[in-house]
């Protein structure tokens, strides 16, 4: 507040000395004024005060209760979770018996047609499998019972599947062989025998070589008398190879799977003629292919 100079009074005043002071003089309607602007700006300091307190205090009560809500939406999640899988273990234990059968059927299924794949890929007459269907009992105990019979004869099928693709079976190419396993005549040297460690399938240059079996190629390039020559490793100790090639199609560490070409047939190495070289090795040891060429040997 400005007090202009026309607002204030000097009045004569005689101090304890005697002499004459001074006294500075202002209006009552000024002390009014700023009594009044006093009040206001208390009033105003109050009243902001009292809504920052309450803002505070409505924020401190709205996180309780956001806190609140919240932990009774865990609860109630808790809850619908653990009903949820009441449920779902009350519906496992209740489904039908022959619902489970049929699913291991599928699989049985799917399992028969899968080795009958393998079979046709290495020249081989697929086997024929009788249908097999779920017996419907009222017995709860009798369809506890086709359900463990089932169960086990799918796993009996996976532990087959397995080994149809890794044991040695049926023709690296489909032709009529030129040579047998066991001592022959030695085409290099007349007059004289030699031991042939595999069988010799005819074949012009270029025909596709194909794998016997899943495996692991674990040696590829020249190998002597072999010429260009292919060896995978198989399950149980059994490896197979692949000789006179004229080309190789795979490269060591490769993972092949029954019916795959590894090559073509070639007349490379010691060889009177384009022809495929089969040998089957168990444990290092030449063992006669054709207890290998069919289910029935």
């Amino acid at each position: 507040m400005n007090l202009k100079r026309r607002d204030l009074g000097v009045d004569g005043v005689f101090d304890e000395n005697g002499s004459n002071a001074k006294v500075l003089q202002v209006k009552a309607k000024h002390f009014n004024r700023l009594r009044f602007t006093l009040v206001i700006a208390f009033s105003l300091a109050a009243g902001l005060t009292y809504s920052v307190k309450r803002l505070y205090d409505n924020g401190v009560a709205q996180a309780e209760e956001n806190y609140r809500l919240s932990t009774q939406v865990v609860a109630l999640r808790s809850q619908l979770d653990a009903g949820t899988t009441r449920l779902e273990a009350l519906t496992a234990a209740t489904d039908s018996s022959n619902t489970k059968a049929l699913s291991y059927i599928d699989g049985i299924q799917g399992k028969l047609k899968k080795i009958n794949d393998y079979l046709g890929r290495r020249g081989l007459k697929s086997v024929s499998f009788r249908g097999v269907t779920a017996s419907i009992s009222a017995n709860p105990s009798k369809k506890a019972s086709n359900i463990q019979l089932y169960a086990k004869y799918n796993r009996y099928l996976e532990l087959l599947v397995n080994n149809v693709a890794m044991v040695p079976m049926g023709y690296p190419r489909i032709s009529s062989f030129t040579s047998f396993f066991g001592y022959r005549g030695n085409p290099f040297d007349f007059g004289r025998n030699e031991f042939h460690p595999g069988l010799d399938f005819r074949g012009q240059v270029g025909d596709p070589v194909k794998c016997t079996a899943s495996g692991r190629i674990v040696f590829t390039g020249r190998a002597g008398g072999y010429g260009n020559c292919v060896r995978i490793q198989h399950a149980n100790g059994v490896q197979t190879w692949y000789g006179h090639l004229s080309r190789i199609s795979v490269h060591e560490g490769q993972s092949v799977t029954v019916g795959e070409v590894i090559g073509k047939v070639g007349s490379t190495g010691r060889s009177t003629g384009p022809h495929l070289h089969y040998e089957v090795r168990r444990n290092g040891r030449a063992v006669n292919p054709q207890q290998y060429l069919t289910l029935s040997e």
